[in-house]
């Protein structure tokens, strides 16, 4: 299977329940005491979630796992509490501080999820050979997995891993309580591939007009896509993007040039001819990938192996196999400009945070991508050792 070769994951976002009529009242929590135990070993953590998420946002931050808040079909295990730490505080700097920079305060709390949902371990789906790395309950409710393999020197990582995911479910959550304009759904109409998107290549969907193949398995699941890929990859990483959607995909195979009909096919977006003599001899080369081992970011993956993760790369190194060889671009059979597609959604979802929320989609990812830069673990775990621990009596 291509995931045992390609460490292919997914997001996942299943179908979520419409927003109740009904207005929350000012707490979601019981009239009882939120004080947290003086004694305890993590008072001082406690405390800055209860002064920074539950009493600001209205918001339970739980990283103690709970049977009750876990899927019983998977096999997880919590998260630690060094890890936990960590990702409460980027959660709140590059997340929630990233719309009050923008909106104030009301806007996130007033649109957020209620409970943040922390597992330590990953939630492998086995019929599919996929991750599940969060899920958006209702509207209420963002679970996030893998947090124990946190990596806090890749920003790359904790995108794809966190951050990615928890814009892609709050647009779920946006977008259910006012709707996209159904032109977003038309641009695609005919081309979502519910059950086999996890075989294709981020090349090849980008030549149809999505931006991760996750993107193109569902339209609500593309919006969702749109927004948080634009928001958190870097201008480098959507030029990439942007940059394979103009070229032409072939499975290599002679029976499905330009089209998906093996489940397991790799795409290429150029060949050459090893013996020039003999024009059967096609040798495809020059593949995508989300991530190669220990690169987190969008590439292309050369004739030798080579992982190339920006346009100035991967031109560079076309023009260098030039000056030895000949190749030649593959035709672009799929009557999709997948560039121009990618741009239409974005601007749908830009007018859209225009429109109906009054936010600056340009301004919003500007924030995101200066706070992705800027981060200092050090300086935000200050905030919680500076708690003051009341005296406990005898």
């Amino acid at each position: 299977m291509k995931f045992s070769k390609y460490l292919l994951m997914a997001l996942a976002a299943p179908l979520l329940a419409g927003c109740s009529d009904d207005e929350l009242g000012p707490t979601i929590f019981p009239d009882v005491s939120d004080e947290p135990d003086p004694s305890s070993y993590t008072y001082k953590f406690d405390k800055w979630l209860n002064n920074n998420f539950r009493d600001v946002y209205n918001v339970d931050f739980k990283y103690l796992m709970e049977d009750v808040e876990a899927d019983m079909d998977y096999n997880l295990v919590p998260a630690t509490y060094d890890k936990a730490r960590d990702l409460a505080l980027l959660t709140k700097y590059l997340w929630y501080d990233s719309y009050d920079e923008l909106t104030g305060k009301d806007f996130i709390k007033t649109y957020g999820p209620r409970i943040l949902h922390l597992v330590g371990s990953p939630a492998y789906n086995p019929n599919t050979g996929t991750e599940t790395l969060g899920l958006a309950e209702g509207g209420l409710k963002v679970t996030l997995f893998k947090v124990n393999e946190m990596d806090l020197s890749d920003i790359n990582m904790m995108n794809e891993y966190y951050f990615r995911t928890m814009h892609h479910e709050f647009g779920h959550i946006l977008h259910q309580t006012k709707s996209y304009p159904t032109d977003f759904n038309l641009l695609s109409n005919g081309r979502y591939d519910d059950s086999s998107w996890q075989q294709k290549q981020p090349g090849y969907v980008a030549s149809l007009g999505f931006v991760t193949p996750y993107a193109s398995s569902q339209a609500r699941e593309d919006f969702a896509e749109t927004i948080a890929n634009y928001l958190t990859r870097t201008p480098d990483q959507m030029d990439l993007i942007l940059w394979m959607a103009k070229q032409g995909w072939t499975t290599g195979s002679d029976k499905a040039d330009g089209e998906l009909e093996d489940e397991d096919a790799d795409y290429y977006c150029y060949y050459y001819y090893e013996d020039p003599a003999d024009p059967e001899s096609q040798h495809y080369f020059f593949h995508s990938l989300e991530r190669t081992a220990g690169n987190y970011r969008i590439g292309m993956v050369g004739m030798r192996g080579e992982y190339l993760t920006t346009v100035e790369e991967v031109e560079n190194y076309l023009e260098e196999l030039r000056k030895t060889m000949e190749i030649y671009p593959v035709e672009d059979k799929d009557k999709v400009d997948g560039y121009e597609v990618i741009l239409n959604k974005q601007n749908i979802a830009r007018n859209w945070f225009t429109d109906q929320w009054k936010i600056s989609f340009d301004q919003l990812r500007d924030i995101v991508q200066r706070r992705q830069k800027e981060f200092n673990i050090e300086e935000l775990r200050k905030e919680v050792d500076a708690i003051q621990v009341p005296s406990v009596a005898n």
